[in-house]
């Protein structure tokens, strides 16, 4: 059986805060009793039997392990509760004290929320073609990872035979290609799978068009396997490494993740690397391709990709940038003695990746990025320490799920411990739940990056980190801006509480270390950006060379982080008014000034990184109310207010798609259903914006359809997914099924109790 580990070491894994997040999968045949084998067996057939219906798996294993360290009986059947007819104090007191008791029991012993981060489908699909071409393979996962990584990618294979870009996508050419081949290195026969599934995926990739069909990431990593010819790949030159940091192309200058995986792609375009050729590599360019290999004519399928992968088509610049730099700009970079400049560039991409893996304890920025840096690494040294490290960092990628073992995008403990705070805290009964409490603050204490990268961190292209919180653990390093804000909020809402609820609370020079990164990372416009300044121009988006993600190349500024940093900022003034007040205030006007400007004419905000207009829109309008303004005197928060009040369903709740961030326009779910964390969202904004006060009814049913989905042992059902980035990347963040209803439920009781409105009887 499956056992999670939590922050534990091991060889050739260094840390600064003694592994504290960090989250690994052994499998141990002694470990669980043959009662929990038997339930998670059970739980992988539910799943395998309800794929098409429900697309995400619920944690079971890791929800079902947890809840047993800390003496909760986990109910796996869970059926729903009967919904009361009469909503009073007791009975939403008794749904807050259940979904506290669950929430509480599945927290890990060092405070923060384990749990899965599905994304991409081809991410596994990536790391598996790094560990075949460095022959790590068999090192690195043992035949019960295999068998657990099979059982994923059979899992999320579409019934039309195909893989989506996500788990709830239609077929594309790069997740199909990828995935049949991973399985094929792992394995898999062409004949294998359940229901004839390799057969199905060749197929499906034969019908629209062949292998020379896929997205140029694919094409990178095709050819990388010696599956795709580099002359079949758009010049991805690594001398623009050596452009002057004043050249807007200059890769230093683009977006962070876009930046962390451009400059290995073009490490490895530059030395036209091939794997090994093995006979399997001879075999899949057989199954991979409709035409015979040696025949495909590679400068045309440099332009080919399959319609369903093509979300933001390349501009005809672009495509005239790329015919020159192929036919004329490629020959010419290649022969001596010009040649030395691409030996140079490769020589300092080298170096600069060096520099980002010791600087990332290997983790890197995420999987994608890390996938291409370990491979760049082995290259350079194949019998290297720096490559030992970056092996022992994939486990830090795989999580083990009920639907299989996949390769997460990342992970995001720091992140749901801040919102997980902020739910608790909201709720009255809040204090019968200290040791939670607790052990989250001391999570987000020893989660705070204490220094910055490492030597003139400027040159490397990084931006100050000490003070700051990443999305993840602290030993990956990268500073984000609204995770910064949301830890600093949970942290300045603990210390309103005695120790003996909360903790012990953070030394007040660390918190200044906080505002200052905060304050360093407003954009001349007064807004936020996720990790850094942007540091190009808006127009170089017409060079995304990426067909399958939009807003790619520079870092661009959200609504999302803007309101997370207003919001720690105002907190912070009520604790150290004195600390760089001026300053302060400024930067608070210039965000309120960001926001106001980006609401749409609807009176929604456009939400980057969740579903979509509600996310944004509740962002906005805790943004907005955290300088004082209100329904009364803000047009903004009246307009964002109607916007809401239109998209409440039948039944109470909200129900939004991913499809709005695809198409920038509301798009509610299939069905007219509702969803619960849209439902959360909906109402923690318009309570924000004083609804209770004006028509309660809306937030009553919202109430009621909440607490009628809660599931019998206080858990909530997994629904949707809620997350979002790119415009046509949706995420699961497993959580906040649980965050959100706590936190929305406890606000809502909060409010009608110091309103005295009378409970309705619904």
């Amino acid at each position: 059986m499956w056992k999670l580990k939590i922050a534990e070491g091991g060889p050739w894994i260094k840390s600064g805060n003694s592994n504290v997040g960090r989250e690994t999968w052994e499998f141990d045949q002694n470990f669980g009793s043959n009662e929990e084998k038997e339930a998670v067996d059970s739980a992988r057939e539910e799943f395998q039997k309800n794929r098409f219906r429900m697309r995400h798996s619920s944690d079971i294993l890791a929800r079902m392990q947890l809840a047993k360290e800390n003496n909760f009986s986990f109910d796996l059947q869970k059926p729903k509760d009967e919904t009361p007819a009469d909503i009073n104090p007791n009975t939403v007191s008794e749904k807050l004290r259940k979904a506290l008791s669950y929430f509480s029991a599945i927290q890990a012993h060092d405070g923060h929320w384990p749990g899965d981060f599905p994304g991409p489908l081809f991410t596994t699909a990536t790391m598996i073609i790094v560990l075949y071409v460095t022959e790590s393979l068999g090192i690195t996962l043992s035949f019960e990872h295999r068998k657990e990584i099979c059982r994923y990618l059979y899992n999320r294979q579409n019934i039309d035979g195909g893989w989506g870009l996500h788990a709830e996508g239609e077929s594309s050419m790069l997740s199909t290609a990828l995935n049949y081949t991973a399985l094929r290195l792992l394995g898999e026969s062409v004949d294998d799978g359940p229901d004839m599934s390799m057969p199905k995926a060749r197929k499906w990739v034969h019908d629209h068009g062949g292998a020379t069909m896929i997205p140029i990431l694919g094409k990178v990593w095709l050819s990388v396997l010696g599956v795709f010819e580099w002359s079949g790949v758009n010049p991805i030159p690594p001398e623009l490494f050596l452009l002057p940091s004043l050249v807007p192309i200059q890769p230093g200058r683009l977006w962070s993740h876009f930046r962390m995986a451009f400059i290995p792609m073009s490490y490895l375009y530059g030395k036209k690397f091939v794997g090994p050729i093995t006979r399997l590599v001879l075999s899949l360019r057989e199954e991979l391709h409709i035409h015979p290999y040696k025949k495909i004519d590679w400068k045309q399928a440099r332009k080919l990709c399959a319609k369903e992968d093509v979300y933001n088509p390349h501009t005809w610049l672009q495509e005239c940038l790329s015919d020159c730099l192929y036919s004329f700009g490629e020959p010419f970079l290649t022969r001596w003695p010009v040649s030395y400049m691409r030996k140079k560039a490769l020589q300092q991409i080298t170096e600069f990746l060096k520099y980002e893996d010791e600087n990332s304890q290997y983790i890197c920025i995420g999987a994608a990025q890390k996938a291409l840096s370990m491979l760049c690494c082995w290259i350079e040294n194949p019998s290297s320490d720096a490559f030992k490290r970056h092996l022992a960092r994939v486990a830090d990628f795989l999580w083990v799920g009920e639907d299989g073992m996949k390769v997460r995008v990342c992970a995001g403990q720091l992140w749901d411990v801040a919102f997980a705070v902020q739910a608790i805290l909201a709720c009255n009964i809040a204090e019968e739940y200290k040791n939670t409490l607790k052990k989250a603050h001391d999570f987000i204490k020893a989660s705070q990056i204490m220094d910055n990268p490492s030597g003139d961190f400027s040159r490397k292209y990084r931006h100050i980190s000490k003070g700051g919180w990443a999305f993840q653990v602290a030993d990956q390093g990268w500073q984000v801006s609204d995770c910064t804000a949301e830890a600093l909020k949970a942290l300045l809402l603990l210390s309103k509480f005695s120790p003996d609820i909360a903790g012990d609370p953070m030394e007040t020079c660390r918190l200044h270390d906080a505002v200052n990164v905060l304050l360093s990372l407003q954009n001349p416009n007064g807004g936020y950006g996720t990790w850094e300044l942007a540091r190009t121009y808006p127009w170089m988006e017409i060079f995304n060379m990426t067909e399958i993600y939009a807003d790619i190349m520079v870092e661009h500024q959200y609504v999302e982080c803007t309101s997370s940093v207003i919001q720690a900022l105002v907190l912070f003034c009520e604790k150290c008014p004195g600390h760089r007040k001026d300053e302060i205030d400024h930067c608070i006007r210039r965000a309120t000034e960001f926001i106001e400007k980006s609401q749409n004419d609807d009176g929604s905000w456009f939400g980057s990184w969740g579903i979509c207009f509600t996310y944004g829109t509740w962002f906005a309008i805790e943004g907005l109310s955290a300088v004082g303004q209100s329904y009364g005197n803000s047009t903004c928060i009246r307009k964002a207010c109607k916007f809401l009040l239109s998209k409440q369903l039948c039944n109470g709740g909200w129900g939004e798609s991913h499809l709005s961030s695809r198409t920038k326009a509301y798009t509610i779910l299939d069905g007219g259903k509702s969803h619960i964390v849209n439902t959360a969202w909906a109402m923690l904004a318009l309570m924000k914006a004083g609804q209770v006060e004006r028509d309660p009814i809306p937030l009553h049913k919202a109430a009621r359809l909440i607490m009628s989905m809660q599931l019998g042992n206080g858990d909530f059902p997994q629904e949707e997914m809620i997350g979002s980035f790119l415009k046509n990347g949706p995420l699961c963040y497993m959580a906040y099924r649980n965050i959100f209803p706590i936190w929305a439920l406890g606000e809502y009781q909060k409010l009608v109790l110091q309103c005295d409105l009378q409970w309705p009887t619904l």
